[in-house]
């Protein structure tokens, strides 16, 4: 959550070559990760992940259409970058306010609302060329009414989907 802002602050690069910086990082990351929570033996239900990551690729892909799209329409750096800050606001302020004020999950469980969970984290993640982890928690916890450390597994699996299918 950090790569991009930090990047567009700092302002060296294009909108486009800081994107592709952060979701390098973040695919790299969420690798080293998945890997480390297998091997510490957290239990993944593979079904869920599934769903999740199958939406988060597909998420990801339209993310970078709508983000190439806005490149294209506004031919502004400074605009496309202000609707990212404003969209990554809004998310960070849903997680934080999701983790102030305790909401109680709604404990979904078919597996179409784990491909549109996915969908959505995936979209946010590559239009915003962020990892999202914080955002994806909280809207992981929310809807499936998961423990805030079986979130973050799946959490990690939005992520690395979502931006897997941009490296191949």
């Amino acid at each position: 959550m950090l790569i991009k802002p930090i990047f567009d602050f700092i302002g060296a690069h294009s909108v486009a070559a800081i994107s592709f910086y952060s979701a390098t990082a973040v695919f790299t990351m969420s690798i080293v990760s998945t890997a480390r929570q297998l091997a510490s033996g957290r239990k993944i239900n593979w079904s869920i992940a599934l769903w999740v990551s199958g939406g988060a690729v597909l998420g990801g892909v339209l993310g970078n259409v709508v983000f190439e799209r806005l490149l294209l329409v506004f031919r502004d750096d400074k605009l496309v970058q202000l609707i990212q800050i404003l969209v990554t606001v809004l998310t960070l302020l849903f997680a934080f306010l999701y983790t102030k004020y305790n909401w109680r999950g709604f404990a979904l469980k078919k597996v179409g609302w784990y491909a549109a969970c996915g969908l959505i984290l995936g979209f946010l993640a590559s239009l915003l060329g962020i990892g999202g982890g914080p955002i994806n928690v909280s809207l992981l916890m929310l809807l499936f009414a998961m423990p805030i450390k079986e979130a973050t597994i799946y959490s990690i699996c939005t992520i690395f989907f979502s931006h897997s299918w941009q490296k191949f």
